[in-house]
Formats: structure tokens, C-alpha cells, sequence
């Protein structure tokens, strides 16, 4: 079974401009850059956890899955080839550059591609943010997590629960907004699934710090770096964490956070709520005309208006305005 969000991956036009936002204002420290140049980040002991490569459009890359060791990747990989899902296994050069020993890769329905891995490279003691900070939480929790975007969500917990073993954490839906989201560790979710119809891509990836404080001096930050208030500081209702949304050099967004929930799989319960917030996370104008992420159309069947269906364009139980696409 997977086991944590292990690294993501984006590329972008300004990969170079993450140098002084993911170190100055996210905490996260710099490491070497990859072979074709891409900015790496490191948020704990693993060696880099996030990657921006060099690119002439924005664009999801990829998303790594650590496996407890190559017994159950192997295991695994084997799982899926049995359920249809063509998965190539990553030459010795992939392997060096993800820094892991081993690496499986495959596609999802929509072509959002997916890394199967163990043996990520870790440096005891190696973590020192540029800011004054305590850290991140990761740790058994993973990275963080990510929230894709899918045209069909029947079909995306079709392929990321039942194929892929994600397990139902909760989800959050309304006659405007439609999202899953999905654990594979003690963390409330590692994936969650917003569902747009006719678009496929990457809505945020979320990073969790240990200490409430870092929070709000990171909130401090963002007229020093530019840098865009997407939802106000809030709590949501699912997994209680207390963040706030904003805009990155290139199209995802960020969601920075503390205090989320711990799931327990012995006694925890799947629930249903309507609404994804307590109090705060209020829309800003950018966030209601700007692209939810890093989006492209993919073909979908026609889906008659009705009540169970999702307003176009909402995410992560937001509604969005209708979505540019990206050049």
C-alpha cells in the first residue's frame, strides 16, 4: 500500500523565481538544482521533497508515492498491472535524479502522471529553514497534500480508492462544490479530489508547520514577496486545519497550514458535511478570476444540470469564476 506523498513535482516559465519564495517566504531550504536545472526544496531530513522544472508553460508533473520498501512496491505494481493500469518501471537515470532507489510511474485516467518509489534519500540533522521556524510536520504524515482536479469524481474514486487504496477520509459536497478526500497515513488527507467538469490538473499542494506562529509571519510575508491572499486566514470543517491560500510564482496555489487532524484508522469515520469551512478562508478577488491551478480540458460525456451536479469551476469547496485556461 502507499504510504506517504513522498515529493511533487511542477515545472513553470518561472521555475527561478522559487528560489527566493520557497526559501524567504514558504521556509523551505534550497538544495542542489536537478540535472535539467529545476529548483529543489527541502522541507525536512528527506534530501528534496519539491521540484520545479524549467518549462515554457505551467505544468503538473508528477506526484511520488513512497512505498515501505521494494517487497511492497513491487507487490504493488504488480496489483495494478492486474487491474489494467499500465505502469513502466524508471531506468537507473530517473531513479538518480528522484534520488530513491527504485521508481514505477503510470498515468491516472486523465493523464495526471503518478510515481511509485522507495528509498528516498535522507539526510539526518540536514533541515534548516532560512527563517526563523520549527519546522514543518512530515515525518510518517509525508509531504503534505495535494488536491487534484478531475472532470468525474465516480470515476476518480473509482481509480484513486478502489485501484489505488486511498481511504475515504470524508467529502464535501453542495449544489455548487464536489470534493473527496482521501488518507493513506495518519494525516486527515494526502489527496483529495475536486471535481470540474471537462478539466483535469493541479489545484494546491498544502504544507503543514509544526508551530502556529510560523503561520501567521507567513502571512506577514506576502507584500514582501508579492505574493497574493487567495482565502483569508480560516479553519475548515473536515480536518480542522487553520490556513490561508496564496498565489505561487506559477499557477498552483498554496495552501499553508497548522493544527491538522490525525486520522486513526481502528476508530476513525467517514463524514459528509456541506460546507468546507468553520470560519474565514474568504474568497479575494484574484481568487475568483484567476485559473483554479494548473488546469487543460480533457474530453468528458455530456452530464445533464441537476442538483447533484457541481457548479463549473468550483474548487476546493470554493466556487470559481469561469477558468482561463492556460497559454
Amino acid at each position: 500500500m502507499i504510504q506517504e506523498l513522498a515529493y511533487v513535482g511542477f515545472a513553470s516559465p518561472k521555475y527561478e523565481e522559487w528560489r527566493t519564495y520557497g526559501t524567504g517566504l514558504l521556509g523551505c531550504q534550497m538544495v542542489d538544482d536537478g540535472p535539467d536545472g529545476a529548483v529543489r526544496l527541502r522541507v525536512d531530513n528527506v534530501n528534496y521533497r519539491i521540484a520545479i522544472h524549467p518549462s515554457e508553460k505551467d505544468e503538473f508533473a508528477y506526484a511520488g508515492w513512497g512505498m515501505a520498501n521494494e517487497t511492497d512496491l513491487r507487490t504493488f505494481v504488480e496489483h495494478l498491472r492486474g487491474q489494467g493500469v499500465t505502469v513502466t518501471q524508471g531506468d537507473e537515470a530517473l531513479a538518480a535524479e528522484r534520488e530513491v532507489v527504485e521508481i514505477y510511474w503510470f498515468e491516472d485516467p486523465w493523464g495526471n502522471r503518478h510515481e511509485l518509489v522507495w528509498g528516498k534519500l535522507t539526510i539526518p540533522n540536514s533541515f534548516k529553514s532560512p527563517r526563523k521556524m520549527d519546522g514543518f510536520v512530515t515525518g510518517s504524515q509525508g509531504l503534505g497534500h495535494i488536491v487534484l482536479i478531475v472532470p468525474n469524481l465516480e470515476e476518480g474514486s473509482q481509480f484513486y480508492a478502489d485501484i489505488l487504496g486511498f481511504r475515504l477520509s470524508d467529502r464535501i459536497k453542495s449544489d455548487i462544490f464536489n470534493l473527496r478526500f482521501y488518507h493513506c497515513n495518519g494525516r486527515h488527507h494526502s489527496i483529495a479530489l475536486a471535481e470540474v467538469p471537462g478539466l483535469t490538473g493541479f489545484n494546491h499542494l498544502m504544507l503543514e508547520v509544526a508551530n502556529i506562529d510560523d503561520l501567521g509571519a507567513t502571512i506577514d510575508l506576502l507584500p514582501e514577496y508579492d505574493t497574493d491572499t487567495l482565502l483569508s486566514i480560516g479553519r475548515h470543517t473536515n480536518d480542522l486545519m487553520i490556513s490561508t491560500y496564496i498565489s505561487t510564482p506559477s499557477s498552483l496555489q498554496i495552501e499553508y497550514g497548522y493544527g491538522g487532524l490525525v486520522v486513526d484508522d481502528l476508530s476513525w469515520i467517514a463524514r459528509d458535511y456541506n460546507h468546507p469551512s468553520i470560519w474565514g478562508h474568504h474568497r479575494s478577488e484574484r481568487y475568483m478570476t484567476a485559473p483554479p491551478g494548473i488546469i487543460r480540458p480533457v474530453e468528458t460525456a455530456p452530464v445533464e444540470a441537476s442538483a447533484e451536479a457541481p457548479a463549473e469551476g468550483s474548487v476546493d469547496g470554493q466556487p470559481q469564476a469561469e477558468p482561463v485556461l492556460q497559454p
